[in-house]
């Protein structure tokens, strides 16, 4: 059990921000991709994005544009979950909810070749829970790609308390042929990256909250006092006001310290569904030819 498993093909199970990402430069590091989502709109989507990517990769002449044409060969889709049973590695990125992630992993598991690595790109949720709902906990891992990925230099590498080390080797020199590097994380709420990032975030709003400064005061000290490439309201509107709140509650309830509570201020822009970016209004309104913040 000592050696490593060659892994070649790749099912990639959502196509979303995130999974149209990881079939990005999976493809591109020479992977057969196998990408599958509910939604045919959703595959659909996936695939003009990719392309349109790789073509700004072009354009930066950063790939060749054989390189691209090859990398979009190497990428198919599927709505049929089960069609990827006979891939070596399969990456979870669906929706970041349990139920949801935990009933993909239930039907998949049947059709799994007995050697095939489950991974899941989960931010927050316990791998080493997700792992037990399996057939393979010894096969299990976290494998968090940070947004966006096809930019994003680091991957996070969590083991369940079962993760065997083939499998870990496995997925590490998998992000070696990705050409990003990895980090090991260990099993606890939220990792590494947003266990650090979102309390920051939340910190930033709670600063909003009190007024202590303004959204524009705030964003431009973080990034002039602190050389960050955004500021931290800028950048919770950029993930996503839903997201941060979720992952804020995970590191609340996993780790049962006040310390992570979540800012009332947040939840009530998440309540009017202002999102940020994605629903055009966050912590700044982006409407109009530049942002504005909201408060």
């Amino acid at each position: 059990m000592g050696n490593t498993m060659a892994i070649e093909k790749v099912g990639i199970v959502g196509a979303g921000q995130m999974g149209n990402g990881i079939a990005h430069v999976f493809a591109l590091a020479g992977y057969d991709v196998l990408m599958t989502d509910i939604s045919a709109e959703a595959l659909k989507a996936a695939i003009d994005i990719i392309t349109h990517n790789l073509d700004r990769q072009v354009n930066k002449e950063l790939i060749s544009a054989d390189a691209k044409e090859e990398a979009l060969a190497r990428i198919s889709t599927t709505q049929t979950l089960i069609d990827l049973g006979p891939t070596d590695l399969i990456i979870e990125a669906a929706t970041e909810r349990e139920a949801i992630k935990t009933a993909i992993f239930e039907d998949l598991v049947p059709h799994l070749k007995p050697d095939t690595i489950l991974t899941s790109n989960t931010s927050s949720i316990s791998i080493t829970r997700l792992a037990s709902r399996t057939d393979r906990p010894e096969k299990f891992m976290g494998f968090h790609f940070m947004n966006p990925v096809p930019i994003m230099q680091l991957v996070e590498l969590i083991r369940g308390i079962a993760t065997d080390e083939p499998t870990f080797k496995s997925c590490y020199e998998v992000v070696e042929r990705l050409g990003k590097t990895s980090a090991t994380a260990e099993d606890f709420p939220a990792f590494i990256v947003n266990r650090i990032l979102m309390p920051m975030i939340n910190e930033a709003i709670y600063t909003l909250y009190e007024g202590v400064g303004s959204v524009q005061s705030i964003d431009t000290s973080l990034k002039l006092g602190a050389n960050h490439p955004m500021g931290p309201l800028e950048l919770a509107d950029f993930i996503g006001l839903d997201t941060c709140l979720a992952i804020m509650n995970v590191l609340h309830e996993g780790l049962a310290d006040t310390k992570y509570r979540p800012c009332p201020l947040l939840t009530k822009y998440v309540e009017a569904g202002w999102l940020g970016r994605k629903s055009e209004r966050g912590f700044y309104d982006y409407r109009g030819d530049t942002p504005v913040p909201t408060r």
